[in-house]
């Protein structure tokens, strides 16, 4: 029985984000992804002018949701921008762990690209959110911390239920970052 081209591309995205995953964006070709699919590379190129279209249907949706936590978060201070920052990276990691794994494979040919933000000043904005607005040293090697934390524990295949990860990552980043523990 034929795919619909809409079935079609979803499995062409969700193949893709396995292979750029495990393998890397660099790693994969479009060869590899077809295959995995079980279609002829024409077929794919039907759906996807290129790799580089593939990568950016994958990524956009969680660039655009770090740009939206970054801006949801620019009002608030002190503890209530970092626990609200603690909470808004968990559940964006954990809902774009594919995502994160990609963006962590390649993390050099990621950074730059145009579906993401501007990382450099998404992710600034972000540390100042887990600092609590502070410019101490101390507070913002501790953000760097927790943020670091959250993506690489997000990305990693643990056998743990994802509640439990959930729980984890707000209670370390919070220790990390010297909140009350809720």
């Amino acid at each position: 029985m034929a795919r619909s081209a809409t079935a079609m591309r979803e499995e062409i995205l969700e193949s893709a984000a396995r292979l750029f995953a495990t393998r890397g964006f660099r790693g994969t070709s479009l060869q590899d992804i077809a295959s995995d699919v079980g279609c002829a590379k024409a077929s794919l190129l039907y759906h996807f002018a290129n790799k580089d279209a593939i990568l950016a249907e994958l990524l956009t949706p969680a660039g655009r949701e770090l740009a939206e936590l970054a801006e949801r978060l620019a009002p608030l201070d002190g503890d209530e921008a970092a626990r609200a920052a603690v909470a808004g990276l968990v559940g964006l990691s954990m809902r774009f762990r594919l995502q994160v794994k990609i963006l962590l494979q390649d993390i050099d040919a990621m950074l730059n690209r145009p579906e993401l933000p501007d990382v450099d000043a998404v992710i600034e904005r972000l540390i100042d959110s887990l600092a609590g607005r502070s410019a101490a040293p101390q507070a913002r090697v501790r953000a760097w911390m927790a943020l670091t934390a959250i993506f690489l524990t997000s990305a990693a295949d643990l056998p743990v239920p994802d509640e439990t990860i959930c729980a984890e990552l707000r209670r370390g980043a919070q220790r990390t970052l010297d909140l009350p523990i809720d």
